[in-house]
């Protein structure tokens, strides 16, 4: 298991050299910083944690100054942590880049949903809507809230109703890795990874996986630009 922070920055699309479009997901991560190593017999459990993203000292609070300090480094905007064995061979305070994955290799990719704020049961929960004819009274509306004839005049746990929609955690699994460019510090995912532009995504290695792909051959156009 390995992993890496990063940032989405959106959606595009890539040929391979026999002419097949590839939609992708281009994330950017910089290189990760490891700010601590966590060990079975310190926590019970082994991982290492990871920053992403330098802020202002005066932003960042006396224990996260002190915590970055044992590393000598800077504050970081986003802190995770990562149960990876494999790993444990990094030192503190050492970077964590693109290069960790190759292309082929199949990943889980971890984000936030993006929010909807308040919504219906038919977007929230899929819900089959009402007759669309008039007069029906009863077209998006979530419908009956009966207790199945109990009389406990009550409302079970779990009932499906309208309310807040989005902002979960949200896995994306078995994505296949198309391209690492280590001078860039971006990685081309296939397909679609949870969250809205600039959201914060961690990248790790795939739990389901059935092993990597073989990489794809792009078409290079930076040499049509040189000739």
């Amino acid at each position: 298991m390995k992993g890496i922070l990063g940032r989405k920055v959106g959606m595009t699309q890539v040929f391979t050299e026999d002419g097949v479009l590839i939609p992708v997901t281009v994330v950017e991560a910089t290189p990760n910083i490891v700010l601590q190593k966590k060990t079975v017999e310190n926590d019970g459990y082994v991982a290492v944690q990871l920053g992403l993203e330098d802020i202002k000292e005066r932003r960042a609070t006396k224990a996260a100054l002190g915590h970055v300090a044992k590393v000598n480094t800077a504050p970081k905007r986003f802190i995770r942590e990562i149960r990876s064995e494999e790993m444990m061979s990094y030192e503190l305070g050492s970077e964590v880049k693109v290069d960790l994955f190759a292309a082929g290799e199949v990943v889980d990719v971890i984000g936030t949903s993006k929010g909807h704020g308040f919504t219906g049961a038919v977007k929230r929960h899929n819900q089959k809507i009402g007759p669309k004819t008039h007069g029906s009274g009863h077209h998006r509306g979530m419908g009956s809230a009966a207790t199945t004839g109990l009389g406990t005049n009550k409302i079970d746990p779990g009932f499906t109703m309208p309310g807040h929609y989005g902002t979960d955690r949200t896995t994306n699994q078995n994505l296949e890795i198309i391209k690492v460019d280590a001078e860039k510090n971006y990685i081309l995912i296939k397909g679609n990874v949870p969250g809205p532009k600039k959201g914060l995504v961690i990248i790790q290695s795939a739990k389901c996986s059935k092993g990597d792909k073989t990489a794809k051959v792009l078409v290079d156009y930076t040499k049509t630009e040189e000739e």
